[in-house]
């Protein structure tokens, strides 16, 4: 960072100040804890002396263990794209309103645990549901880490409750499938021919204000080789809409191209992932009693209200720890 020339490639030059703010970042953690454990020692010798010490003593190891599970989740996170925004998408499964409802339920979730967690969140496109709820969703967790925090997310969320929409009061099981792709920045150079780009524009029908609605400002992009596309159809203007329908094109080509990989390699090896696209993970009883379990870690809590509020970090650190040599191939 002292060299003469290092500003005149600015780009790589933010990258390498990102990088560097990052291992500062873990570095000052991990010598605030050191200090804080040391601490800690000196007041178990004067414990010995005085036994009112154990009180403040107890509540320092609580603060400390906190602090030290976030620091491993955040070691845990050194994938090539956990520091990466995340795109999401969900689709309700077949069963009507029932369905569109639990999907508008699993996005609120999402959308109350990246406002706990300062992160900002954007919805790209959005088909309503035509009683209640959401059909299809799309939308942008952006912050660093999210991906590397929504990644264990991918898969399919069961909800079983008695229905709001059923008069005789039965019990429903409904499904959602949510994908979880990171957004792909410069890091990744694919060479997209435009001559295989179709470009639709057309009115968009959801929410945006008076502008968008009156005039063909969304944007759908097909990748005609692969059939892949990305629409946009929640910002301001025709241009805005393009740009963020062709970042979302790019992050599910680079997936598509992920997954070609990984099916060629389990062809000549014979080996399968653990964990496959689009299995079951965790369950939401609301009815006859109360929990949300994960059934790949098997995590669980009775407090599903919390968890439907946005509090996953329990199913999320669980996740990570397991399987923190798991590769996004494998994701």
């Amino acid at each position: 960072m002292n060299a003469r020339d290092f500003w005149a490639d600015k780009e790589k030059a933010s990258q390498i100040i990102s990088e560097f703010k990052e291992v500062k970042n873990k570095y000052e953690a991990w010598m605030s804890l050191s200090s804080k454990i040391n601490d800690v020692g000196e007041l178990l010798e004067l414990s010995a002396e005085d036994a009112s010490i154990l009180e403040e003593l107890n509540k320092d190891l609580a603060s400390i263990r906190r602090e030290l599970e976030d620091f491993e989740i955040r070691i845990i996170l050194s994938g090539k794209f956990d520091k990466n925004s995340a795109i999401l998408n969900i689709n309700a499964g077949a069963g009507g309103t029932e369905a569109c409802d639990w999907a508008g339920m699993v996005f609120r979730m999402y959308s109350r645990w990246a406002e706990k967690k300062n992160y900002r969140l954007r919805v790209t496109d959005i088909l309503s549901g035509d009683e209640a709820g959401i059909k299809n969703i799309t939308f942008l967790v952006e912050g660093s880490y999210a991906y590397g925090y929504l990644k264990s997310e991918r898969g399919v969320h069961r909800l079983v409750r008695i229905s709001p929409f059923d008069a005789n009061r039965r019990r429903h099981t409904s499904f959602v499938s949510v994908d979880v792709i990171p957004q792909i920045g410069k890091e990744i150079d694919l060479n997209i021919d435009p001559k295989d780009l179709k470009i639709e524009t057309f009115r968009a029908s959801g929410h945006g204000g008076q502008h968008v609605n009156m005039t063909d400002s969304a944007v759908r992009i097909i990748h005609l080789p692969t059939g892949i596309s990305a629409q946009c159809q929640n910002e301001r203007s025709q241009f805005q809409n393009k740009q963020m329908a062709m970042a979302v094109l790019k992050s599910r080509l680079y997936k598509k191209m992920l997954d070609d990989k990984k099916k060629e390699i389990e062809g000549i090896s014979g080996e399968k992932s653990k964990i496959e696209w689009g299995s079951q993970i965790r369950s939401y009883v609301l009815h006859p009693y109360l929990m949300v379990k994960d059934h790949r870690t098997n995590a669980e809590t009775s407090n599903a209200n919390a968890v439907l509020d946005g509090d996953l970090d329990l199913f999320i650190n669980s996740f990570l720890k397991k399987f923190r040599a798991v590769s996004y191939t494998h994701l």
